[in-house]
């Protein structure tokens, strides 16, 4: 771009999109249509770098794409600003958000409105965006545009008259969409004489340039050679690189109001970069931090453990570099008695703990075993403490526990209204609230159902038995809600009296039973048998709840008997029986690693 524009000439802006609904071959059109790359640059899905996001149809990580855009003989700055779509990334998606001044609202034609749309739709809402609908893959056989256009209506509160029709596959509309963006989006307030701030949406680590934080710039002006602070920290760096993304990386000397692009100054790690933080500078430093900044915080923990354990100092490695890229990642060292040396890690979501189990596997080649997913827990001592658990190994004694409280989700599922019936049993049989019912109106014939539920049943296997139950029709949102006391307990699963680390699980004593039934059993089909009967329990304290015996191998010692006194018989039996008393008391029963596999993948 020869001239920087003004602010005037300026339009910010992100496209919102359940998965799979065309967000990212939508950017690839805008990107072609501008010229921003050449053709030979081009590929599909440009903004998803990831394999795995390409092949998931999912976006992992914001990216950002500064498009060049002709009118009427002005040259607009058109700043394409990516945002995740699942649930686990709402906070990312949040910043995102705040980095713009509008939205295009990408929905199916042929699936309609989902669950996810709808609660970034209203967040950008209550961020003052102005909201552009569009009614993407309008080509496909089975799209239905009228009937989506209502649901737009009911569903997003926006005028079906404003919606774009597209086709970014086949390229329709996206002129259309060109013209709309730059004549329904606000162009950023001019804030160019006030101190320099500028919002981090997003951070990652170069092997070159240390961590690099992608800005938008909401006041003033940086330039090269400026020293930055960052304002949650106040540490500061020199400024030794600005760029902007085409997505190309075209290397600037200054960014200034309105605009976004990256900044690095030999930061070590991403941690000293987090999303939401505001950037300001030494020399003229702003007062008061942009709004809405948090410290990322893991919900879900789970240990992983390598399968052989030469691998573990790989495992460490890989781990460390996984954590250079992603502030939001925890790890810490952990050693159970039965996987051996692994580690304990914070993931943001059940999604986020697939991607990085993924990665681990793809990238670095390891063989993993991860452990049963928990989320943490209050644990409200009779000496007035209040203890955060999130490893069952780590709670404490009962007769020292006054409460243990667990967090709560508020839930909201998009259903067609033929699988409501199946939805609320599932929903009941996880111990959830009630707390609205909408039967959406007009032709939509789609239900909002508003639950609060338990995290800890809905981490395990929730999102897949709603895609089961509603034919993949049904689709769910949640966000914390808070933390309630709950009748929970430690279960823990023994074999030959000796319990298993791994194994162990805080649960709802209401569906212990069950649980430790499963367990048991599935343990039992995986153990090997020994010379001796293997007791496998499932116990809360000391009481056993469930339990099952792996029989012995049997020798026949009487096999070379024949006639004679019955005594004979009887002595080697019972000599055979004082045999194996000894061999249980003293024996070790291992479990094999690939055991661990098949049973935390526990499907109740």
């Amino acid at each position: 771009m020869s001239t920087t524009p003004s602010t005037a000439h300026i339009r910010n802006f992100c496209i919102i999109a359940h998965i799979d609904h065309g967000k990212s071959t939508l950017a690839d059109r805008l990107i072609e249509t501008t010229q921003s790359l050449e053709q030979r640059e081009m590929s599909d899905q440009v903004l998803d770098s990831m394999d795995l996001e390409r092949e998931r149809g999912i976006t992992i990580k914001a990216q950002s794409a500064s498009m060049s855009y002709q009118r009427h003989g002005i040259t607009y700055q058109l700043n394409l600003i990516d945002t995740p779509g699942h649930a686990d990334f709402s906070y990312e998606v949040s910043r995102s958000l705040a980095a713009c001044e509008g939205a295009c609202v990408v929905v199916d034609a042929s699936q309609g409105v989902e669950a996810q749309t709808i609660a970034h739709a209203n967040l950008a809402t209550e961020a003052g965006l102005s909201l552009i609908p569009v009614l993407n893959k309008i080509d496909l056989p089975h799209a239905d545009c009228p009937r989506v256009a209502i649901e737009v209506e009911d569903e997003l509160a926006l005028e079906a008259t404003d919606i774009v029709y597209t086709s970014a596959k086949s390229g329709i509309g996206i002129e259309d969409l060109l013209e709309a963006i730059i004549q329904r989006i606000p162009p950023p307030k001019d804030h160019a004489q006030q101190p320099f701030r500028g919002l981090i949406f997003d951070s990652w680590f170069d092997a070159y340039l240390g961590a690099v934080s992608l800005v938008r710039v909401v006041s003033g002006q940086i330039r090269q050679g400026e020293k930055m602070r960052m304002m949650s920290t106040q540490k500061s760096f020199d400024v030794t690189r600005i760029g902007r993304l085409t997505p190309r990386l075209v290397l600037i000397k200054t960014l200034k109001c309105g605009e976004v692009g990256c900044l690095s100054g030999s930061i070590k790690h991403v941690q000293d970069t987090r999303v939401g933080d505001t950037i300001t500078t030494t020399h003229n430093p702003a007062t008061t931090p942009l709004e809405g900044f948090r410290p990322s915080k893991p919900l879900v923990f789970g240990g992983v453990f390598p399968l052989d354990a030469s691998d573990y100092p790989t495992l460490k490695d890989s781990l460390e570099k996984l954590c250079l890229n992603d502030a939001a990642l925890t790890i810490e060292p952990e050693n159970s008695g039965a996987l051996g040396m692994g580690y304990r890690v914070g993931f943001l979501g059940l999604l986020h703990m697939d991607i990085i189990q993924a990665r681990l596997e793809r990238e670095y080649g390891l063989d993993l075993i991860f452990t049963a997913p928990s989320v943490i827990y209050h644990v409200h001592t009779l000496d007035g403490e209040t203890l955060h658990v999130e490893n069952p190994a780590k709670l404490p004694d009962p007769t020292k526990m006054d409460r243990i409280e667990e967090p709560y989700v508020h839930m909201t599922i998009h259903t067609p209204e033929k699988y409501i019936g199946p939805l609320i049993t599932l929903l009941q049989s996880r111990r959830g609230i009630q707390q609205n019912i909408d039967y959406g109106g007009g032709q939509s014939r789609r239900v909002q159902l508003v639950y609060s539920l338990p995290m800890n049943e809905m981490i395990f296997d929730f999102h897949d038995k709603l895609k089961s139950l509603t034919q993949g029709y049904g689709s769910m949102d949640y966000e914390i809600s808070g933390y309630q006391p709950g009748d929970l307990v430690k279960l823990e699963i023994l074999v030959n009296s000796e319990p298993v680390d791994a194994l162990a699980c805080i649960t709802h004593k209401s569906t212990s039973q069950l649980r430790g039934r499963v367990l048991c059993k599935k343990l039992k089909e995986h153990l090997s048998r020994h010379m001796f009967k293997i007791a496998i329990q499932a116990a809360i304290g000391k009481k056993v709840i469930a339990r099952e015996t792996l029989s012995a191998l049997r020798k026949d010692v009487t096999a070379k008997c024949y006639g004679g006194d019955i005594t004979r018989k009887r002595k080697l039996l019972e000599k055979q029986k004082e045999g194996k008393k000894k061999m249980k008391a003293i024996g070790n029963v291992q479990i094999p690693k690939n055991a661990f596999l098949s049973i935390l993948s526990l499907d109740e």
